[in-house]
This record gives structure tokens, sequence and C-alpha cells, in this order.
């Protein structure tokens, strides 16, 4: 069964803000070859949720996991997205559509950034 995973980002008028979640979709992709890794947004950039659940059904794909790049599970994660996620699954009811938790609420995660910030890297 094809599977994808769909890092799932805010959007920013500065196209540039895309960078780091675009170079990490391309550490999954290197990581696991086997895997379908898109990028979407809520807003202001393209392509929206919807647009990437939809050509991702449309390639094959039968089980998605939307992994949303925020630091915290605030409003829009509360509210919105579920609805997005719910009215995907009306669309494809054949895919089996996942929404985890906010990258930023994992311990992995904030261990890595408290050791970034001890570190005092600049980049």
């Amino acid at each position: 069964m094809k599977q994808a995973v769909v890092l799932f980002a805010h959007g920013a008028r500065d196209p540039a803000w895309a960078g780091p979640v675009r170079r990490l979709a391309a550490t999954i992709a290197e990581t696991a070859p086997d895997l379908v890794v898109e990028v979407a947004f809520l807003e202001l950039m393209e392509p929206r949720l919807d647009e990437a659940i939809d050509r991702l059904v449309e390639r094959g794909v039968r089980q998605v996991r939307v992994v949303p790049v925020f630091l915290a599970e605030g409003g829009h994660l509360k509210r919105d997205v579920p609805v997005l996620i719910d009215a995907a699954r009306d669309r494809h009811p054949g895919c089996e559509l996942v929404l985890v938790r906010a990258v930023g609420e994992d311990e992995g995660v904030i261990r890595a950034m408290a050791a970034y910030a001890l570190a005092g890297s600049g980049g």
C-alpha cells in the first residue's frame, strides 16, 4: 500500500520562509525513499492541504500521515485542521488519513531545540 507523509506548515508571504520545511521533506525522502513526501500549507502558500491530499490520492496513495510542522497546538490545529482532515476523509473514503501532533509537542524535538539553544549555534 502506497504511503505518504504531508509536512503541513502555516505558510507565509515570503517564499524563503518555506525553506526549512522543504529541507525537512528532502531529508525524509532521502531517509525513506519508498515513502512519498509532500509539503502543504494552511494559508498564503501553495499547495494547500486539501490540494496536496487530493494529488496524493490521485497518485495511488492510500495512507497519508499529516505532520503539522508547528511549534505548538494552537487554534489552527485544534479547530481548523480537523475540519480540513474530515473533509478530505469525506472526499477519499478509501484513504486512511492520520493527523499527528505538532512536531513541537514531541519531547525529542523539545530536547533538540534545547540543545541547539544551549550550544549557542548561529546556523
